[in-house]
């Protein structure tokens, strides 16, 4: 399933410089399960983003949208 990430940070540092917002977007192939594995981890580890990322030492709000971008065979038999 091709899906597109957007993530925004707000309020962040990044190699000791202040930055109001970082917004960043991608677009990924990947299948129900990994989706489900980063939500869960997205929902449960604490600086989830800190650890992944080289410099940031602070975020103050984040969010992390996932959208599908094609539809599977079995919805396009629907319509």
């Amino acid at each position: 399933m091709r899906v597109k990430f957007v993530l925004t940070m707000d309020d962040v540092v990044v190699n000791d410089q202040k930055i109001d917002q970082i917004i960043m977007d991608w677009e990924s192939d990947v299948d129900k399960d990994e989706i489900l594995e980063v939500s869960h981890k997205w929902i449960t580890t604490q600086n989830f983003l800190t650890k992944r990322m080289v410099g940031l030492t602070r975020v103050g709000e984040s969010s992390l949208t996932i959208e599908p971008l094609e539809e599977t065979e079995a919805e396009s038999e629907y319509e």
